[in-house]
């Protein structure tokens, strides 16, 4: 019986490393299938799409079909609300590798069972005889762990892209103000910066310009931007262009006031960080750095009492 459990907690952790590994492979890619007739084409050779659908990889066919079912029945079982919510946090996040809403749900449903299938087989094959109901309480805090264990990365992923956001905004304005004081339109500003930098507000930008060129009005593209984006003074910036466009202010110097106060943002928000590293820095100076000063310190004097003719007195020998 020991056995048994043991074979069915191993295929079922090697399932779910497996179905995680296919769920968060990078990037969505192209049409498998498309591309494949597509490869048919240009080499000139006629086949029926049977013959194209089983030249397809194995994984192609069958596994990352399964994964994909998996997310599904993940989802039929989430609520909406619930599913909403983490579309806007993969949003927020920039759409790590290309991962939706199945996808993440499947990830935490599995990682929920990897880490429960593990406590299982430690607790099957290891010699420690605890009680039942301490088992299943360390196992259903190892399921906890898995389940939320993305949800920790994402927000974790959320607040690097926010910092890294507000980091490059009073660069970036800068940027688009010489731009537009030039000659150029905000869209060919937008697209400058797109060129010059690679970081998430530049790419960010980007997505703004395919937007409008597939017809979608500027301030529409812009409010979605800053809906992805999740910051105060995203927001308030693209207020502000907006309601330059509509009172016809100038929109340099529109851009050169945003820059400024972005840049005083800046800088109170590295006066905050600095203020608050004293406060982060007492734990491990409490638990590390005193401890070893104080070890450092006082072992010789305790070395000297302990030769001298004090001994008996203070240790009682």
């Amino acid at each position: 019986m020991p056995w048994l459990i043991i074979g069915i907690g191993a295929v079922l952790v090697v399932g779910a490393i497996i179905l995680i590994i296919i769920g968060l492979r990078e990037g969505k890619g192209d049409d498998p299938l498309q591309s494949r007739l597509a490869e048919f084409a240009m080499r000139g050779e006629t086949a029926s799409l049977e013959e194209i659908e089983l030249s397809q990889p194995l994984t192609e066919r069958v596994i990352y079909p399964l994964a994909r079912k998996i997310g599904s029945l993940a989802i039929k079982f989430t609520p909406q609300n619930a599913i909403q919510s983490t579309n806007h946090r993969l949003e927020l996040a920039g759409n790590p590798s290309g991962v939706d809403a199945t996808t993440f749900w499947a990830a935490r449903f599995i990682l929920a069972i990897i880490f429960g299938g593990l406590m299982i087989f430690v607790f099957t094959v290891g010699a420690k005889d605890w009680p039942w109901s301490r088992k299943l309480l360390i196992t259903a805090a190892f399921l906890a762990l898995g389940f939320y264990l993305p949800d920790l990365l994402l927000t974790s992923r959320i607040q690097r892209r926010q910092k890294a956001i507000r980091r490059a905004m009073p660069d970036v304005l800068d940027l688009l103000t010489i731009c537009v004081e030039a000659g150029l339109g905000l869209d060919g500003a937008m697209q400058k910066v797109n060129e010059k930098w690679d970081n998430e507000l530049s790419i960010a930008l980007g997505r703004v310009l395919r937007e409008i060129q597939l017809g979608k009005l500027r301030r529409e593209a812009l409010r979605d931007m800053a809906d992805r984006m999740g910051i105060p003074e995203m927001t308030s910036f693209v207020a502000a262009v907006i309601q330059s466009e509509q009172l016809g202010v100038s929109m340099a110097k529109v851009l050169r006031i945003q820059s400024d106060q972005m840049r005083i943002r800046r800088r109170q928000l590295a006066e905050e960080e600095a203020h608050k590293a004293p406060v982060k820095m007492l734990i491990p100076m409490a638990l590390l750095i005193f401890p070893s000063i104080c070890i450092v310190l006082m072992t010789p004097a305790f070395l000297l009492l302990f030769r001298s003719a004090l001994r008996g007195v203070l240790f009682g020998g």
